[in-house]
């Protein structure tokens, strides 16, 4: 028969046992939710990064669409049939640059603007510097080889008399001759339409320009 003392231990070591016991179970339950934790912040975050994208990716992609260049064709007046153009960027950049039209009018650009006081060019000079100088307000008369002699002449003799201006050929483009400023082109069929002259007094430092009074000396030069 077991004494009184020996009850007594073993009652106090069941108990230690079961203590030991719950703090098993207390321990393994800790762990369960450390980790149920750890999973449902990470799903969260995982949420959150990836909605966030999409959010972002969305916005980003409607500010491109709202602005994407646009283009209009005049309908009536005077400048019937001219071509005007909307959201035109205005970075420096390095390097060529794709232009939606040509000869551009308007977009990210050379930081080096073409002289453009009343400068006649005999070859072709680069777009993103002749359209930094139509950032600064200048029209930009080009032609093709089919333009006649007589004209090239006239425009010649109008734009050295124009602060703001400057000729080149361009054979890429659509006509003969056609006349360009900040997010507007006109063709005409020679020196003589009387659109020439409305031309040069509407866009030579007209309300187009982006930056008005901004130099068109002590840039390129050829």
């Amino acid at each position: 028969m077991a004494s009184k003392g020996s009850k007594t231990k073993n009652a106090a070591a069941a108990r230690r046992e079961k203590i030991e016991e719950l703090r098993r179970a207390e321990r393994a339950r800790d762990r369960r939710y450390r980790i149920i934790t750890i999973v449902s912040c990470t799903v969260i975050v995982v949420g959150l990064v990836v909605g966030g994208y999409f959010i972002i990716d969305a916005t980003k992609e409607k500010d491109e669409k709202a602005k994407a260049v646009t283009m209009t064709t005049v309908k009536t007046g005077t400048f019937k049939g001219m071509k005007t153009w909307k959201n035109l960027g205005r970075t420096h950049v390095d390097g060529k640059v794709d232009y939606p039209m040509s000869p551009p009018v308007g977009g990210n650009h050379n930081q080096v603007w073409q002289n453009c006081n009343g400068d006649v060019y005999d070859k072709p000079i680069a777009n993103e510097n002749a359209v930094h100088s139509l950032e600064h307000g200048s029209v930009w008369v080009t032609y093709t080889d089919k333009a006649a002699a007589k004209d090239i002449t006239a425009l010649e003799k109008r734009v050295k008399a124009t602060p703001y201006s400057l000729m080149s050929p361009y054979q890429n483009q659509d006509g003969p001759i056609l006349l360009n400023a900040w997010g507007t082109q006109l063709k005409v069929d020679s020196a003589d339409d009387p659109r020439v002259a409305k031309f040069f007094e509407e866009y030579v430092q007209g309300k187009q320009t982006p930056e008005k009074g901004a130099a068109c000396t002590g840039g390129k030069a050829e």
